[in-house]
């Protein structure tokens, strides 16, 4: 391709995209950052590139990290034996101490810090900071034995959110700043609670009546026989969730997805962080990737 040709593509690209700026312009939009583009140092800084450019063309973006793998691997090497029910990780106060040093601590440093030197302008907050992210304990009810009353499992420190204060969010968003959320809240008494990072994004993305929650996954979205489902309703996806669609880890992200539309979200996206700006890709071009699920 000569330089003639690839100028010609790139303002091919710069014109798909334009609509979508001046749609989106002033806009905010939650990603929840998680899976493999966490811990690609390639992927991680196309992420980060990626959200800094929305944020210089008027989008705001807030973003929520994960970080499961870092937790389990530095308990390891701790020797503090991982527990799991349900699919969540039971957290007692040795557990959390780890939690919230590799969320609010480790993580969200990295992830402010390659934002910032990238030209970007982050600031990092624990769901704790200010009240942002308010929790409640709690348990999982197990029956197994059809008569008999259920039996109550303790979690430990893992919670739920309750309420969100986005005072602070609309502060930094009036001073040019992204905010980088750590998904640990507090509950009334001040308790430090391990709350999942999709839980938090849909919390948050629906508090700020977001223009849109991006969820990065590790998969390519939402598949039916091997095909990817790249648009559906909500009651499309209580309809695949019924009938076996949706299974596995993508259950609670669909249910993420569909909180987030009730609380008044217009559109969440569900995506391969794998893919290289899946983001941008998502945001900005009419094809867009992974799926996307839209009110009725």
């Amino acid at each position: 391709m000569s330089p003639i040709e690839r100028a010609r593509e790139k303002a091919t690209i710069l014109l798909e995209a334009l609509p979508y700026i001046r749609m989106f312009s002033g806009s905010t939009m939650v990603i929840k950052f998680g899976g493999h583009a966490m811990v690609d140092d390639a992927l991680k800084r196309d992420f980060a590139l990626d959200v800094i450019l929305m944020k210089y063309i008027g989008i705001n973006p807030v973003i929520v990290h994960g970080g499961g793998p870092q937790i389990g691997e530095l308990l390891r090497r701790l020797g503090i034996q991982s527990t799991f029910v349900g699919g969540m990780r039971v957290t007692d106060d040795e557990t959390m101490d780890v939690v919230e040093m590799v969320l609010a601590g480790k993580v969200r440093q990295e992830i402010v810090g390659l934002i910032n030197s990238l030209g970007g302008s982050a600031v990092g907050l624990s769901g704790r900071d200010g009240g942002l992210i308010t929790g409640r304990k709690i348990t999982l009810k197990k029956n197994d034995t059809e008569g008999m009353p259920p039996e109550i499992i303790d979690l430990g420190r893992v919670g739920e959110v309750v309420s969100v204060n986005t005072g602070i969010l609309s502060t930094l968003d009036r001073e040019q700043f992204i905010p980088v959320i750590a998904p640990v809240g507090a509950d009334e008494s001040g308790e430090t609670l391990n709350i999942n990072a999709d839980l938090v994004a849909g919390a948050v993305a629906g508090a700020l009546r977001a223009k849109k929650l991006v969820l990065l996954t590790d998969v390519p979205g939402i598949l039916r026989d091997g095909e990817l489902i790249s648009s559906m309703s909500v009651s499309e996806a209580k309809r695949y969730m019924k009938d076996g669609t949706i299974v596995g880890g993508m259950i609670p992200k669909t249910d993420c997805c569909l909180t987030a539309l009730e609380a008044g979200v217009e559109k969440t996206h569900i995506i391969d962080g794998r893919d290289p700006h899946s983001v941008l890709l998502e945001i900005f071009t009419d094809g867009g990737v992974g799926t996307q699920i839209i009110p009725d």
